[in-house]
């Protein structure tokens, strides 16, 4: 009995989830606020359900499928094992991301056909096209999912950043079942990188009216640079907060993704530090390493002290500060100032810090 009374509360519930959101309707219009590409037409009849646009973004272009990593153990947090793209390129520069509901009685490999044919007359090189089980992952999954093998979407875009309301045209084009899924990554030198990704939406409850619908999710990174928007911190600065807080966090330390190599723009930020240990000649600091959580902990923790021994040695190799004075130390992601669950968020986790001792 208590069980027969459990499911019913189970349903319950359900059906009142149901009610606070609206379930997928069929799309007659793009939604607010979202555009097209200007240089790369859409599938005709085709609508706009998912729209992100970032004027700065990580960015994992594939040239391979997903393959399992070498630990069989490593799950990501839905539980589903780690995968990862080989070969893959880490990239970064403005992000748009567009994702189409097409009209009915169109097939995944049609609509991938149409956007290689507009890239291509574009000037794009493709790299890399797969079909089905064969891009690597479960193949029958977009972005959401626990408890199984992580998918392309997953890779993409996991579900995290779906922002869409649940249930709604957004995020059941975006993390519904799926099937025939068509895969491919497109080069356009020196001006663009782009991914297509299409395959057919199956459901027959809150996302029905997807079902048996196409869905392009069209992702493209332009390359850009980085808008120079961190303000550099003074060695006076620097003083006041470890004297205020004992540490000081800084952030115009910079790096290319998974690379412990300073980037020439880090000049300035390095000088006020080697200015701060010049004008107090007894401090010693431990330089730490922080990252964020894309990635596994083990490979974050070599990856965030790598770069704080790259800025210890950039201290002694370039300013002439005793190496005496410095330690290097890594944390991994396991010292968050923000949320890791959005771009702003990981931002601020990716930084380096002084502690003195």
């Amino acid at each position: 009995m208590r069980s027969v009374k459990c499911l019913l509360l189970a349903l319950l519930l359900c059906g009142v989830a149901s009610q606070a959101f609206a379930d997928a309707t069929e799309p007659l219009a793009d939604m607010p606020g979202a555009r097209d590409l200007s240089w790369l037409k859409r599938f005709d009849g085709s609508f706009i359900v998912g729209y992100e646009r970032k004027a700065y973004d990580e960015y994992s272009f594939p040239s391979g499928p997903l393959t399992p990593v070498d630990d069989p153990e490593a799950v990501d947090a839905r539980n589903n094992s780690l995968h990862e793209f080989k070969p893959n390129l880490a990239l970064e520069g403005a992000r748009t991301r567009i994702v189409y509901v097409l009209p009915a009685g169109r097939s995944p490999l049609e609509a991938l056909r149409g956007y290689e044919q507009e890239l291509k007359a574009q000037g794009a090189q493709k790299r890399y096209e797969c079909a089905v089980e064969v891009c690597g992952g479960d193949p029958e999954r977009s972005s959401d999912g626990g408890g199984s093998k992580q998918s392309v979407a997953m890779k993409l875009w996991p579900n995290s950043r779906v922002t869409d309301e649940a249930f709604s045209n957004g995020s059941c084009a975006q993390t519904m079942q799926i099937a025939d899924q068509r895969f491919a990554s497109f080069e356009i030198p020196e001006k663009a990188y782009a991914l297509v990704h299409t395959f057919i939406g199956k459901d027959t409850l809150y996302c029905k009216a997807f079902n048996g619908r196409v869905v392009a999710i069209i992702d493209v990174l332009e390359l850009k640079a980085r808008e120079e928007k961190m303000v550099s911190v003074s060695a006076a600065d620097m003083s006041a907060a470890i004297t205020n807080t004992g540490r000081v966090a800084l952030y115009g330390i910079l790096f290319d993704t998974a690379s412990s190599v300073i980037k020439p723009e880090s000049k300035a930020a390095l000088d006020e530090v080697a200015k701060l240990m010049t004008q107090n000649a007894a401090l010693k600091l431990h330089v730490v390493g922080h990252t964020d959580s894309q990635g596994g902990l083990e490979s974050n923790f070599a990856l965030s002290k790598s770069r704080a021994q790259a800025v210890s040695t950039a201290l002694t190799s370039q300013y002439a500060i005793d190496a005496a004075r410095l330690t290097a130390n890594g944390v991994s992601y396991l010292a968050p100032v923000a949320s890791n669950a959005d771009d702003a968020g990981r931002a601020k986790n990716r930084r380096v810090e002084l502690v003195p001792f």
